[in-house]
């Protein structure tokens, strides 16, 4: 450890945003940390290629990034599938959950009734559709269908 220490000079510190005074150790995973005299640990990040340095810089970001993802109408259709059909798999497993044990059942109804109420209300007092507000509609246009086709497996 002491000839990895020597051979590590001042320039390399500051490339890793270390000064010299504080000496350099491989914490967990190989990762480098410094240490002052005082004995508190303190980490410098620097990136080299100009990006975002800050973690409240990189999630104002994402917003925009998504934005740009979803132009497309062939995702957007792709995505609104997936909620669709997600909704009719958690409507089909909390039937074939609560419908298995016989216990709450009119709780489970309730909930399901509350669910798809409150997203319909949700959805058309809205004066403009956004995409995620789209993919709420559609999870429950599945749910309530996959409702409907358990109720018609249990009536045949």
């Amino acid at each position: 450890m002491a000839l990895c220490m020597s051979l590590v000079s001042d320039q390399s510190l500051y490339k890793f945003g270390l000064s010299p005074q504080f000496g350099v150790s491989h914490g967990k995973r190989g990762a480098l940390v410094s240490r002052s005299s005082a004995g508190f640990l303190r980490i410098r990040a620097v990136q080299e290629n100009g990006g975002p340095r800050r973690l409240v810089e990189i999630i104002r970001i994402v917003p925009e990034l998504t934005r740009n993802y979803f132009r497309s109408p062939s995702r957007r259709t792709l995505f609104g599938g997936i909620s669709l059909l997600g909704g009719f798999y958690v409507a089909q497993t909390i039937s074939l959950s609560f419908g298995a044990l016989g216990v709450n059942d009119v709780i489970a109804a309730v909930l399901c009734v509350l669910l798809t109420e409150y997203v319909t209300r949700f959805y058309y007092s809205r004066p403009k559709v956004t995409f995620p507000i789209a993919l709420l509609n559609n999870f429950k246009m599945g749910f309530t269908y996959g409702l409907f086709i358990d109720a018609f497996k249990l009536a045949s």
